[in-house]
């Protein structure tokens, strides 16, 4: 896949994370492996587990420990905040179309 040179996609990953944590109760290493497919690579926990940090700091993820996995899923705040990103996204982006080759 080819990338953007001059535009950077990083602000989408918790916009990505919220959205597959809504769709399943996810760990971090699932995650990581979900949306690295969608971007053609799996994620670095350089990557991932910061941005999850700062999703549970401001209370749009908890977490439930599950043997030695940690199990994200949204919280009522996380749901509203993702309801609110489709609303924007959709509104921003319906005009949109792709042109194949």
């Amino acid at each position: 896949m080819n990338y953007p040179k001059y535009i950077g996609m990083g602000g989408f990953l918790s916009f990505l994370i919220l959205h597959e944590i809504n769709k399943k109760k996810l760990c971090g290493d699932e995650l990581a492996d979900s949306i690295g497919q969608k971007r053609g690579g799996k994620l670095t926990p350089g990557t991932i587990y910061p941005a999850l940090k700062y999703l549970r700091e401001n209370k749009l993820i908890k977490l439930k420990q599950k043997g030695r996995k940690k199990i994200y899923s949204l919280t009522k705040k996380g749901k509203k905040e993702l309801d609110s990103c489709y609303k924007i996204f959709n509104k921003l982006f319906k005009d949109i179309k792709i042109k194949s080759k």
